[in-house]
């Protein structure tokens, strides 16, 4: 077993090495009972959000509070000139329905509002949001309309685990209700975990998955 000391120098080592981190210098690492907690500031939303991931797949961290803050580089940009690009990008993916998702911009904090039919779709407008320049956060109010019953899509998240040669599927339990995938029993790395997540969030009418998963290395 690691100790706290050896996972973040893992941690920092991980965050030197991510190309979707330039800044690595600028954040700082502190780790406590295998929680990570990543402090500084980073030149963009996105960059925020990757040292966050490249944190979490080190063996041992059981999770991650990201502290972090977004410096944007020069001047702010205008919320207008955010909202125009966000809407352009949205309008061009051939994931998104058209007309299904709005954004309203204060002060670089983006608010996206709509519905879609799947939860990647509403993975994929965030993706894209968080790229745009000027971006400093983001809420995420999109829904996703369940179109089979709750059985099915416990039926359905159960069969993509047993398939994904990333996890144990023995060892979770998927309960799913009010558009949320809720997931029980344990894992042995965040990496698996976040595999499990991955898998029930691809599964038909779930707009959010609740991790409950215990990381027992």
């Amino acid at each position: 077993m690691k100790t706290d000391v050896e996972i973040k120098e893992d941690v920092i080592r991980e965050l030197r090495w991510d190309p979707e981190v330039p800044q690595a210098e600028a954040i700082g690492v502190a780790l406590e009972d295998g929680v990570a907690t990543l402090t500084g500031h980073a030149s963009t939303y996105g960059e925020k959000l990757a040292a966050e991931k490249a944190a979490a797949r080190v063996y041992g961290v059981k999770a991650v509070a990201n502290r972090m803050e977004v410096r944007l580089a020069g001047a702010r940009k205008d919320d207008t000139d955010i909202a125009r690009a966000i809407s352009h990008v949205i309008e061009w993916n051939t994931n998104i329905p058209a007309d299904q998702v709005k954004a309203r911009v204060d002060e670089g904090w983006v608010t996206l509002d709509g519905a879609v039919d799947y939860g990647f779709q509403r993975k994929e407008v965030e993706r894209m949001v968080r790229h745009v320049t000027g971006v400093v956060g983001i809420a995420d109010n999109i829904r996703v309309r369940p179109p089979v019953s709750e059985a099915q899509v416990e039926a359905k998240i159960a069969d993509a685990m047993r398939r994904n040669a990333e996890l144990d599927a023995r060892s979770i339990k998927v309960e799913f209700s009010d558009d949320t995938a809720r997931l029980y029993g344990h894992v042995h790395s965040l990496h698996e975990e976040l595999a499990a997540r991955v898998a029930a969030a691809a599964s038909p009418g779930v707009a959010r998955v609740e991790s409950h998963l215990q990381v027992v290395p």
